[in-house]
């Protein structure tokens, strides 16, 4: 453990022994730490969902709760601590329905659509990060200017939105997952407006192209903090124009409802033996070895399967070829990790189809995990009592053995393995 929150800290510098000073031992300090995390997480929705006009007076109570509780001479008991990690994950799960109806209800009910990849010829603004209120101010400024608007990373979602996808500067999407922003970010030769996570500082060769939206901020770019997107437009007119460069046009926008609009179709196709599993593989992204495991592990799934992702986890695993199956296309697109309500509410939804509990459907949750927002979705899957999810490609830090144990206990909790197919044999075997 590691803690230097308080003044009596050992030698001033922090107390690395368990038990610290204070008394608490490391198993304390890791959920402490993970309800610091999950808190994170939550906020990072609570504040999308905040910006759409959706608030909870019982959300703001807990945060305040929860955060006394991880204060020095607070809370020593480990069952305690665990009930307010859960508690995190009920709590979770209303900010992300609150967010999903903020959504829905500004910018129309969420349908599939194809997405154009690449740039026209002409001025152009690349918006990245998750905020779709800020891509709408900004389409708004591209009005009466011939400035096209492409989307990038977790902006790909705002594509599925109606309202959104129907603008005329909403001209298609560029570019990957996060971590390779560095290369495009220099080739992309307009403006960049980064709305949330996940951006990068910046090279100095296009440094002053990026801007940035109110918490988010980067040496060298601009920060906007008034809604007041001119000078983004103003800096793509006078930026060198992009090139024709189109690529594939891919299709996205398989939100919840449009995936439980199906839902007697599939379960009847379940009863019949024509889909012998669902898979859940999405999550975060990032460039540290191992994540090829979840492009392996989509790649070796049935053709008799469909694959369900959400966040930039996908970027892992969209450029591949799952072709189709009953009339749709395998790879089902639910959005971005702030769309991660959808996976919970397609999985509630089927199993009450099913008449049974989400444990007993023919689903797999195989989770890429990077940041603080994946760690708020896992403790809502936790506080629903979800099974053998698979986690990784690393275990988190925060987390010691002791922890890991009761997790492993209580939630059949896994670390995914060295062989992406030997992990699946064992799925489609249980």
């Amino acid at each position: 453990m590691f803690c230097n929150q308080c003044e009596q800290t050992a030698r001033g510098i922090g107390c690395s022994n368990s038990p610290g000073v204070c008394g608490k031992n490391e198993d304390v300090q890791s959920l402490q730490e993970t309800l610091l995390y999950g808190l994170k997480g939550m906020a990072s929705y609570a504040h999308h969902a905040r910006r759409l006009g959706k608030t909870d007076e019982a959300v703001s109570a807990f945060v305040e709760e929860a955060l006394f509780a991880t204060v020095t001479n607070v809370n020593f008991d480990l069952a305690a601590l665990l009930e307010m990690v859960l508690e995190c994950g009920k709590q979770n799960l209303r900010v992300m329905e609150l967010l999903d109806q903020g959504h829905v209800e500004r910018y129309g009910d969420p349908s599939p659509a194809p997405v154009q990849e690449g740039t026209f010829a002409g001025p152009g603004i690349l918006v990245t990060g998750h905020d779709m209120l800020d891509l709408e101010n900004l389409l708004a400024a591209c009005q009466g200017t011939d400035v096209k608007v492409y989307t990038h990373g977790e902006m790909l979602p705002a594509h599925m939105y109606p309202k959104l996808r129907e603008h005329p500067h909403l001209a298609g999407h560029y570019g990957g997952a996060w971590q390779k922003q560095k290369r495009e970010f220099e080739e992309f030769t307009g403006p960049v407006l980064a709305t949330t996570n996940c951006i990068l500082i910046p090279k100095p060769s296009y440094a002053d192209r990026v801007f940035t939206t109110r918490c988010t901020a980067v040496p060298g770019g601009v920060r906007i903090t008034d809604d007041d997107f001119s000078a983004v437009v103003a800096k793509a007119q006078a930026c060198q124009p992009l090139a024709e460069n189109l690529g594939r046009k891919s299709t996205i926008g398989f939100h919840h409802n449009v995936i439980l609009g199906m839902a007697d179709t599939i379960v009847q196709a379940v009863k019949d033996g024509k889909i012998s599993r669902f898979f859940v593989i999405g999550g975060c992204d990032g460039a540290e070895t191992g994540r090829n495991y979840f492009s392996d592990y989509a790649q070796a799934t049935p053709p008799d399967s469909f694959i369900l992702t959400l966040g930039c986890g996908k970027y892992r695993i969209r450029d591949y070829d799952y072709g189709e199956h009953l009339g749709l296309p395998r790879l089902l697109d639910m959005g971005q990790c702030n769309n991660a309500y959808g996976a919970i509410k397609v999985a509630v939804g089927l199993a009450e189809a099913f008449d049974c509990s989400v444990n007993d459907l023919p689903l797999t949750l195989v989770i890429s995990w990077f940041e603080q927002k994946a760690v708020a979705v896992l403790l809502t899957l936790l506080y629903l009592g979800v099974q053998g999810i698979t986690i990784g490609p690393k275990p988190p830090a925060f987390i010691s053995p002791n922890v890991f144990k009761i997790l492993q206990e209580k939630f059949d909790l896994r670390l995914t393995g060295k062989s992406a197919q030997d992990d699946l044999a064992m799925a489609m075997a249980g």
